[in-house]
């Protein structure tokens, strides 16, 4: 519990600095931007390389990753059935809000999180992966062929789709997806690993001066990020918001401790995936939406909600846990 404490609260100081940045315009109008593009090109990426070149590739066949693999799909059926059969929502807005509930914050938060409560960020490469390969493309595919049928019968209500030459086919997803940094460095780093000798500290040394960089400056820049006006003014359904709120701050965690248990998981194991499965909603999530004008608002409200609510979840975590 006191280390799960000291860690929030190191991360609320460094969120607070850069809310204030963001709020006195210290460092210009376009520090967000430039400080984000840093950590997610350049310092997550080497992060990356640096922790998985000296880690154990079992790491993705684990029972950790199974955990995380099976108790994320589980939720992201769930959101489906419930936004689709019971809320009747249409397919764009229930993908919207598949994602808001399974669609973890690995990298602004998971990353300095469990960089400072567990001491590593390996736990959050598996969600990374299913996220970015698996979720984030078919997610991709449906809102690209919703808007492609809405231009088709004049609704102007949904976004102009990215040209299909750039998103409209599941390769061309594909590729963009593979050309994501933070996927590079996933990659690079697991072939690190896997090569049959140990890789020179001496070369791993760079990426582990410039990974240091990343966990402040994604929470610098998420800070900032909430001094920034809420994009939109239309409301979220207060069903649809409650319902992505339970799955990502009670349901998802609630699952992946039972699996977790029920496989074995103890100790520090159980700990690593209980806390990435209460991480709050991506901004991908939002970045998406606003994209092809779809649940733009749930979007919104469910990153700002979980955000908020991922605290006493992890709380509660680290007293059951901990």
């Amino acid at each position: 519990m006191l280390a799960v404490l000291s860690a929030l609260g190191t991360i609320a100081v460094v969120v607070a600095a850069g809310w204030f940045v963001g709020r006195t315009g210290a460092l210009g109008d376009g520090a967000q931007r430039v400080l984000a593009a840093t950590a997610f090109t350049v310092a997550t990426p080497a992060l990356l390389i640096d922790t998985l070149g000296r880690a154990d590739l079992g790491l993705l066949v684990s029972r950790s990753a199974l955990v995380t693999f099976a108790t994320t799909t589980v939720v992201a059926l769930v959101a489906a059935a419930v936004l689709g059969l019971v809320r009747r929502r249409p397919a764009g807005d229930l993908v919207v809000g598949v994602l808001a509930s399974s669609y973890v914050n690995a990298g602004n938060i998971g990353i300095p999180l469990t960089a400072y409560l567990l001491g590593s960020i390996v736990s959050v490469v598996p969600p990374t992966l299913y996220q970015q390969l698996v979720l984030g493309p078919l997610a991709l595919v449906v809102l690209d062929a919703r808007t492609r049928r809405a231009r088709a019968v004049g609704d102007a209500t949904v976004a102009e789709p990215v040209p299909a030459a750039r998103l409209g086919t599941l390769r061309s997803v594909l590729r963009r997806t593979l050309r994501n940094p933070v996927i590079i460095g996933t990659l690079v780093g697991i072939a690190l690993a896997a090569l049959p000798w140990t890789v020179p500290d001496v070369v791993l040394q760079p990426f582990a001066l410039l990974g240091a960089a990343a966990p402040p400056l994604a929470l610098l820049t998420f800070g900032m990020s909430l001094a920034v006006p809420r994009v939109g003014a239309e409301a979220a359904p207060r069903g649809d918001v409650a319902l992505v709120a339970v799955l990502r701050s009670v349901v998802h965690p609630a699952l992946a401790i039972g699996l977790g248990t029920l496989l074995g998981l103890h100790g520090e194991a159980l700990l690593a995936v209980a806390v990435v499965s209460a991480l709050p909603t991506a901004q991908n999530v939002l970045v998406y939406a606003i994209q092809y004008r779809q649940g733009t608002a749930l979007a919104r409200d469910a990153g700002l909600v979980t955000t908020v609510l991922a605290i006493p979840s992890l709380l509660v975590i680290a007293a059951l846990l901990g």
